[in-house]
């Protein structure tokens, strides 16, 4: 098949359409629940007062913001794949925004802008105010005698949001769940930029909400983190997730599959939708084999785990190693059912891997994935049997 045969072959796979709405009609599809933000998503977002400010302020001034897009699901309801935070955003100010559980989120109070410095305090309208009593006054402004005082807009100022226009472009029902996923994946959430996992995680929870909710459990071990030294940031990005699934990919995977990984992202991708739609995916036992592996390590190296060992200090040192948690969890992982009386030699094996130069070799965080991945696990194996 040459090049324009797969474009015509996708052009009528995925069918689009799209057309620019009104804040206004958006927010009436918001609340006939005819448009779905998701919310079990907003943990994977984190946008701040300041860009939620920046976005009111947009609207305010006519500047054009981005379209956002949908995916129209056989029901005819609009799921967003593009453009969670900038509906969140408007429908929190304008006191709509329902959280997971339907309780409605705290209305949005505003901070001041580079071009609207007024903006700070102001709330949408004083109704919201009035139902809303544990506004507190750190959210108000203040008047001249020093007593809390909402700013509202004005009616005219209510209107300018509510005729602002959104282009919104939507993937027809005629493409497929794989489709969606794919939008998904690529979504840019305006500048925001999300780690690798943070995306998974997203596609995951599309696919298959109790695989992420197993695989978020998992990453709160108690065993398992305290083996891991990562950082707060890290963790903030999901990177946790990623090593349990990392574990739950490698794990059993054979020889010829580990030589064809190519962009580590693109794999990590394509097996979790695989393990996320499988109906032979046996989570019982796979959890079996990852606490029973963690359980082993949290009772040997503990925190040092997967860190360098360096001879002549006599001590582990420095922070966490992908390199070493793919060759010591994994390989543990691997013979777990047949460890035997092992328990005292871990750590000693954990030192011996510091003084092989196959592993030093492939231990380089310069080495790509794909081609560090094919050497270190089954290294691993070999060692911890």
């Amino acid at each position: 098949m040459n090049l324009q045969q797969e474009i015509d072959a996708k052009r009528t796979e995925i069918r689009t359409t799209g057309y620019t709405m009104s804040v206004g009609e958006l927010i009436s599809l918001y609340e006939r629940n005819e448009i779905d933000l998701h919310p079990q998503f907003q943990q994977f977002f984190h946008w701040d007062i300041w860009r939620k400010s920046r976005l009111i302020e947009s609207l305010l001034l006519g500047i054009p913001v981005p379209a956002i897009f949908v995916f129209q699901r056989d029901d005819g309801v609009w799921d967003v794949i593009d453009g969670l935070q900038r509906l969140s955003t408007i429908f929190q100010f304008v006191g709509i925004l329902r959280k997971e559980d339907n309780i409605l989120e705290p209305p949005l109070v505003l901070e001041g802008t580079e071009y609207l410095p007024s903006l700070k305090g102001v709330i949408w309208k004083d109704d919201d105010l009035s139902e809303q009593q544990e506004l507190t006054s750190a959210q108000a402004s203040l008047t001249e005698n020093g007593h809390s005082q909402p700013k509202m807009l004005t009616s005219a100022q209510r209107l300018l949001i509510i005729r602002a226009k959104i282009h919104v472009g939507i993937i027809l029902r005629g493409a497929d769940e794989t489709s969606k996923c794919d939008f998904l994946q690529r979504l840019n959430t305006s500048g925001l930029s999300l780690s690798s996992q943070e995306i998974r995680n997203c596609i995951l929870v599309s696919l298959n909400r109790d695989m992420y909710e197993w695989i978020k459990m998992l990453a709160h071990d108690g065993n398992f983190t305290s083996c891991l030294n990562l950082t707060d940031r890290s963790i903030s990005q999901q990177y946790d997730h990623e090593l349990v699934l990392r574990f739950l990919i490698f794990r059993n995977l054979d020889a010829a599959a580990l030589q064809d990984i190519g962009d580590s992202d693109n794999f990590l991708m394509k097996k979790m939708r695989e393990l996320a739609t499988s109906k032979d995916f046996d989570k019982e036992k796979e959890e079996k084999y990852f606490k029973e592996t963690f359980e082993l390590l949290a009772s040997t190296t503990k925190e040092n785990s997967f860190r360098k060992y360096n001879f002549v200090r006599g001590k582990f040192v420095g922070g966490f190693l992908i390199s070493a948690y793919e060759t010591i969890a994994l390989g543990i992982g691997y013979h777990i059912d047949h460890l035997n009386g092992l328990e005292m030699n871990i750590e000693e094996k954990v030192k011996q891997l510091w003084r092989m130069q196959e592993f030093i070799e492939n231990a380089d965080s310069s080495r790509a994935a794909s081609s560090r991945i094919p050497r270190v696990i089954p290294l691993g194996r070999r060692l911890f049997i």
